[in-house]
This record gives C-alpha cells, sequence and structure tokens, in this order.
C-alpha cells in the first residue's frame, strides 16, 4: 500500500491548491525518543492570504456539487483512514506519544466523524413556512457559511480536527485549516492527504500548518466567516476577541477543569478504574480528563487508596512498546508546567500518595490528597496524569465544589442510584455530565461542547454542526402581484 506520508511531495510543503513548497518548515520529532521525524512546512501569512481568495472562488461549485457526490468523497476518507491505520497509528505514537489504544480511539472516531458528516449531505435543510401575504409561499433554507477556518490543538489532532472539517466540507463550506506546529503530520499532512486521495476538489481544502501568527492570519482573513477554534481558553479569548471585532461567527471549545463526584453509596473499586481512566489516558492530555476527583469523606480512604493502586501499576514509557499505558508529555514546556503544579500543591500542604515525579519526557502518574480549594491542582488545568482528590461531606458541598471553577465542559458522578446521579447532575453547570462513568466520552452524533471558560455554548456533533457551519437564508416567491403602496 502506497504511504500518506510522502516526502518527495509532502515535505517542507503546504497543502493549497495542490501541494506546493512552503518557504519555512519545522522539524517534527518522536516525543519519546527526540528523533527527527518529518520536516514540516509552514504558512506564511501572504500563504493564507492566497489561500482565502482561492477558497473563496471555489466555494461555490462545491456548494452546488450534489449532496450525494460531497457524500461519496466523505465516505472514501473514512474508507481511506481505516485502510492506512497502521500508518497513522506509528505517526500517532511518534509524533503525539500516544499508546496504539489512543490511536485506535483516533481512527476510528476520526472515520466515524466522516460517516456521520456524509449523512448530513442528504438531511433536511429548511422550512416551508405560512405566509400572511396573500399569494406568497415562504421557506428557509440552511445555507454554507462560505469559507470557515479551522484551527485545531496537538493532543488529539486528527479527531479534533476532523469533527470540524467533516462537517464543514459536507455542509458545502470551503475551509482554511491550521493545525498545530506541535503535531502538523497527524494533524495536518495525512488528512489534505485522505481528502486528496478520496477526490475533494484541491482548492476547497488548504492545509496550513503553523503557530500564532498563521492563525491570527486565518482568523483575520476578510473571506473567512466563520473561526471554529479548539484548543486553550488563554488563546480561545485572543480568537474570540478578534472574532468579534471582526464579526465573524466563532465556535470555541476550550480547556477544562472538570470534577468526577464519587458518593457515599458508590462501587468504589470500580469508581477508582473509572477515575483512573479520566485522569491518565493519554497522559491526562484531554481537555475531559477527570481533574478534580471529589470523594465523600466516608469512602475517600477507600478510593485514594485504590485509585494509587490503579495508577501504580500503569506502565510509563516509549508509546511503541505495547506494553506502556503513559507515554511522554508533548514538550518541555508542558512537562515543566505539571511539574510545578503538583509541586506547588504539595507545598502548600497536599500529600503525594503516589507518583509526583518527572524523568523527561515523562511524568507518573499522580495521585494528590489533602487537596482543597485554592490550591494549584483545585484551580488549574494541569493537562497532565495528576488526579488531586478533594474531600466532601454532603451532596451540596459535592455541588459546590464541583462549579467552584470558571470551566463547565464535563463531569462524572459515581453513585449507586440513577435517581441520585441525575439530582446531583442537574445542578452541574457543564455541558456535559455522565452518571456511572467518567469524564471522557465522545460520540460524533452528540451536542459536544461546554460553558463559561470552557466555550461559548457552540456545539460539535450531529444536527449541532448544520448549526454551527450553516446559516438560515429566507426565501419568498410570490405567485401573484398583489397592490403596492406606489
Amino acid at each position: 500500500m502506497y504511504q500518506l506520508v510522502d516526502g518527495d511531495r509532502t515535505a517542507r510543503a503546504i497543502y493549497s491548491g495542490g501541494w506546493r513548497p512552503a518557504t519555512s518548515s519545522i522539524e517534527v520529532t518522536e516525543k519519546a525518543t527526540g528523533k527527527a521525524l518529518f520536516d514540516a512546512g509552514v504558512a506564511t501569512r501572504d500563504d493564507v492570504a492566497a489561500a482565502a481568495e482561492s477558497a473563496f472562488a471555489a466555494q461555490p461549485a462545491w456548494a452546488a456539487t450534489l449532496p450525494q457526490d460531497r457524500a461519496a468523497i466523505l465516505y472514501r476518507a473514512a474508507d481511506l483512514i481505516q485502510r492506512h491505520a497502521e500508518e497513522i497509528t506509528w505517526w500517532v505514537q511518534r509524533e503525539t506519544g500516544g499508546t496504539a489504544m489512543k490511536a485506535g480511539f483516533e481512527i476510528f472516531n476520526a472515520s466515524t466523524e466522516l460517516r456521520q458528516a456524509a449523512a448530513l449531505c442528504l438531511a433536511a435543510d429548511g422550512h416551508t413556512l405560512p405566509s400572511t401575504v396573500p399569494g406568497r409561499t415562504n421557506f428557509a433554507r440552511r445555507v454554507p457559511l462560505g469559507v470557515v477556518g479551522i484551527i485545531t490543538p496537538w493532543n488529539f489532532p486528527m479527531l479534533l480536527a476532523m469533527r470540524a472539517l467533516a462537517p464543514a466540507l459536507a455542509l458545502g463550506n470551503a475551509v482554511l485549516f491550521k493545525p498545530d506546529v506541535n503535531t502538523p503530520v497527524t494533524g495536518g499532512v495525512l488528512l489534505a492527504r485522505i481528502f486528496e486521495d478520496a477526490g475533494l476538489p484541491a482548492d476547497v481544502l488548504h492545509m496550513l500548518p503553523g503557530d500564532g501568527v498563521t492563525g491570527a492570519a486565518v482568523v483575520e482573513a476578510p473571506q473567512v466567516r466563520m473561526i471554529s477554534f479548539t484548543g486553550s481558553t488563554a488563546t480561545g479569548r485572543l480568537v474570540g476577541e478578534t472574532a468579534g471585532r471582526l464579526l465573524k461567527k466563532v465556535q470555541l471549545e476550550l480547556g477544562g477543569n472538570n470534577a468526577f463526584i464519587v458518593l457515599d453509596d458508590a462501587d468504589v473499586p470500580a469508581a477508582a478504574k473509572a477515575g483512573a481512566w479520566g485522569a491518565f489516558f493519554h497522559q491526562g492530555q484531554v481537555c475531559m480528563a477527570a481533574s478534580r476527583h471529589l470523594v465523600h469523606r466516608s469512602v475517600a480512604d477507600d478510593y485514594i487508596e485504590a485509585l494509587a493502586a490503579e495508577a501504580s501499576r500503569l506502565k510509563v514509557g516509549d508509546p511503541t512498546d505495547p506494553s506502556v499505558h503513559i507515554g511522554p508529555i508533548i514538550n518541555e514546556r508542558q512537562l515543566a508546567k505539571v511539574s510545578d503544579i503538583v509541586d506547588s500543591t504539595v507545598a502548600a500542604g497536599a500529600r503525594t500518595v503516589t507518583g509526583g515525579t518527572a524523568s523527561a519526557p515523562f511524568y507518573r502518574p499522580t495521585v494528590l490528597s489533602e487537596v482543597t480549594p485554592g490550591m494549584p491542582a483545585f484551580e488549574e488545568e494541569i493537562f497532565g496524569p495528576v488526579a488531586p482528590v478533594v474531600v466532601f461531606d454532603s451532596e451540596e458541598e459535592a455541588v459546590e465544589l464541583a462549579n467552584r471553577t470558571e470551566y463547565g465542559l464535563t463531569a462524572g458522578i459515581y453513585t449507586g442510584s440513577t435517581a441520585r446521579g441525575l439530582a446531583v447532575a442537574g445542578r452541574l453547570r457543564t455541558g456535559m455530565v455522565h452518571i456511572g462513568d467518567q469524564t471522557i466520552n465522545d460520540e460524533p452524533h452528540i451536542p459536544l461542547g461546554g460553558t463559561g471558560s470552557s466555550g461559548t455554548g457552540g456545539r460539535f456533533g450531529g444536527v449541532a454542526n448544520v448549526e454551527e457551519f450553516t446559516e438560515w437564508r429566507w426565501f419568498t416567491v410570490q405567485e401573484q402581484q398583489t397592490g403596492l403602496p406606489y
């Protein structure tokens, strides 16, 4: 089978009207070893400006393409992801530091996002409406926005790109797509090749890797009507400010500081297994990670012991080793941040139950007890394999602690009573709540997103994608002319 990452075409290149040499490049390294893997092209402001003009010119023809033909391209792209699963896994493990299990999660969900989006091509796109004017027929349709800018992060680069790319393209938009410079292959080159080989017209999708300068150019390009951004809250604020000033629609999916609540009637061993997965999956570098473990005092000791046992048995190392559970932290800056949060939390009075040490580029799964509000591990999004445990005495206190954050992405509740779980869930200020489960969940047809500093109300998934990537247009047909004032 041919390889998607073709060094002759895709190295030191951007994808904009086909593969074109970039004026600069960045070295892609294996996160666990530092070994050089690839030279990825970096887009300049001039590249973005040219891409925006090209996308604007190409979009009307793409929107006019028969819906079944747009759907067929998306289905072919989904099949290509599955056919190239081995190569994609190779890159996910090395470029993102993810395990084979993490790669499988991305591959399955990215291909499913494409198939879900393909279904939107042939879905109902409007309504016929009554009129107060004699002889008039009213109807309203959802129509493409035009050119959409999509900016994605490094932690799940293929999946988090595809959940925006697939519906934006399915619904007739052209796209300027900026993947993160930490993962330009998994999050960019692979996807551009997949869409190219699936038959997507070259000018409809422009893949433009880069840093904040490139991202700012995408946001500011006058042809871009909407920005879909997934990433940190700090950067999201800047994106939102610029988009608001330019009167552009914006979809923000940002950080989280998510509560995993264990009530006094919970199955503690099961809760600890769930809490470990929620805290340590992909080294905790997940916006939906179980960031604060809120545990009823009556079961806290048992939970901490069980959670520490789960953490201690996880193997840390090179994710290409099938026995490894926890791979490397994405870069030195993030590793230093995780270490600083843990160290300063312990200095403030918390206790390290297990872990708490780094051996670059790895950080051991860590359980902290005696954490209280005000400590860094309670207040900040850690984005590392750290599980801070906070003890509470009542449901009211659990709800208050869970809501004591600027974020509002997701939550998990472990209890022996579904009714009790639903009652607590209804009082949490989050976009998602999972009862009898941990905090990390994703399905392509559900409305996924957060509130507060986790997002501005936009959602990914299913019919929510129609709301995000199209707009209403009102049409009237006047069967016969009626009397007019002049």
